[in-house]
């Protein structure tokens, strides 16, 4: 059974910023399962015996080696979408997260061919499809 197709996945998703207007995005290399060659925000899957928090810890060292300073939960969001021709269904739970730049590199050069800061509203193209869905859903928090 997979998550996401079989059953409704769940997922910890994150905007990291700065605390100086910067987000940080990631570009899907080819090895990702979908929306290869697109910015994203970030996330993983929550696996079965850890904490979301746990899990948002995990995460967040893996993709960009760096530890979470601050941490807010801002709410969630429920995707349902084609992917490679099944229909999906995911809760999404958000957090606004502020790293330590100097911390920030790729963690999963495998997984990413890019990772960088932009500010917030002058973002990359091409984007990942939800992104700009999530954003439009949590800016009020992320931009105070």
């Amino acid at each position: 059974m997979k998550a996401g197709v079989d059953y409704p996945g769940v997922t910890v998703s994150y905007f990291c910023h700065d605390g100086k207007g910067n987000l940080l995005m990631s570009l899907r290399s080819q090895n990702c399962r979908d929306e290869r060659g697109h910015w994203d925000n970030g996330g993983g899957g929550l696996d079965i015996g850890m904490t979301i928090d746990e899990t948002l810890a995990k995460e967040i060292k893996e993709e960009y080696c760096a530890d979470i300073l601050e941490k807010e939960f801002l709410g969630y969001y429920e995707v349902f979408r084609e992917q490679e021709g099944k229909d999906t269904h995911w809760l999404a739970l958000f957090f606004k997260i502020r790293l330590d730049p100097v911390q920030v590199r790729n963690g999963e050069p495998h997984k990413f061919d890019d990772v960088r800061w932009f500010k917030f509203g002058d973002f990359p193209r091409p984007l990942h499809s939800q992104f700009m869905r999530e954003y439009e859903m949590f800016k009020d928090k992320l931009l105070a």
